[in-house]
């Protein structure tokens, strides 16, 4: 286990573009990290950082309190998996995981017991001796997986390692890497554009932005109380509703509809009125209504969607409900939040006003 520091580290290319703007933060011993954002947000460039494949352009980065900028990766003691595996496709997988021992001049007997324990501990002790082309896409994941193992790594880094999964597949080897984290303690930073991956895995979540963090702390906590209109946007499936909104006479006006209960609000800009899924119900008292034009089926939970009427523009909401209460198609509905719930935030910049 290690502890990471990010001190003020920037990533800025040769043709002036800044990728990373001045990141800093503090990864404890044994805590799994999730870097999540959209494509080119800086999140795998961070990663690469880390790992000493990217240059650090400015600020340092710090493993167990000792500053790794000049350290070269293959001294820095953390082992990375990739998205397309990295395999070598002509040895097998026993000599894929011991490659890097082999390097490192370790006893032909203690290679074949860390590569033993690993295969074993990722069920694929069955396939030593076969070569990549003859495994699954998750079978292969698993093999990079014990690459990185069987080097027992202060830290483990992981980019986008799921992205070329099926979805069910997916899902399996999700559960598997949390386990297998919580079982080895080892410090690890996992980068993903998928929020649900970001959400089930991560002890702390830090959400990128154009380079920068735009919020981090527990997944519940960023979920629960977003200080941005970008991090309310990206966490959470489905996406939150939004409703663009203005402050007047003292209500929130969204469309036709005003709104009364909210107070100290600016009324010289434009704002966005958010509300989660969740906390919207059918109600014949509800301050919204809309025209269902969407069921989504799921089991227990059910989607509904629908165009908010009374608006003056294409709003549309959703909300959960169950397989006992589904709405007709093109049936008019009204639904009823608690103010405690609803979100506002300045439209311009993306504070979160409430």
């Amino acid at each position: 286990m290690a502890t990471v520091k990010l001190n003020n580290i920037k990533k800025v290319y040769p043709n002036g573009a800044e990728a990373v703007c001045g990141v800093s933060m503090a990864i404890e011993n044994g805590e799994f990290i999730v870097f999540v954002g959209p494509s080119g947000c800086g999140k795998s460039t961070m990663l690469r950082m880390v790992a000493g494949l990217e240059t650090i352009t400015k600020g340092d980065i710090e493993i167990d309190s000792k500053v790794i900028n000049n350290v070269s990766p293959a001294d820095r003691d953390v082992a990375m998996v990739f998205q397309n595996y990295a395999l070598y496709p002509h040895m097998t997988v026993r000599g894929n995981m011991a490659y890097g021992l082999k390097n490192r001049g370790l006893a032909k007997a203690e290679i074949n017991t860390k590569v033993n324990e690993a295969a074993k501990m990722l069920k694929i002790d069955d396939y030593l001796d076969r070569q990549p082309n003859q495994l699954s896409g998750g079978q292969r994941q698993r093999v990079a997986m014990g690459r990185a193992i069987v080097r027992e790594p202060k830290v483990f880094l992981f980019d986008e390692p799921l992205s070329n999964l099926d979805a069910k597949l997916r899902v399996q080897m999700r559960i598997e890497i949390k386990r297998l984290q919580r079982r080895m303690g080892v410090t690890s930073i996992y980068v993903t554009h998928d929020q649900t991956e970001a959400m089930t895995l991560a002890d702390r979540l830090a959400v990128i932005n154009d380079g920068r963090i735009e919020q981090m702390g527990a997944p519940i906590e960023l979920y629960n109380n977003p200080k941005t209109l970008f991090v309310a946007s990206f966490i959470g499936a489905p996406h939150i509703n939004l409703i663009p909104a203005r402050f007047e006479n003292k209500k929130l006006v969204c469309g036709n509809l005003k709104l009364p209960g909210f107070k100290n609000l600016p009324e010289d800009i434009e704002l966005v009125l958010g509300i989660r899924p969740d906390f919207l119900r059918p109600d014949t008292k509800g301050q919204l209504e809309i025209q269902v034009d969407l069921v989504e089926q799921h089991g227990a939970d059910n989607l509904v969607y629908g165009a908010l009427k009374n608006s003056s523009n294409d709003t549309e909401l959703c909300f959960k409900t169950t397989q006992n209460t589904l709405p007709d198609i093109d049936s008019n509905l009204k639904l009823k939040f608690e103010q405690k719930h609803a979100m506002v935030f300045n439209k311009s910049t993306g504070e979160r006003l409430i």
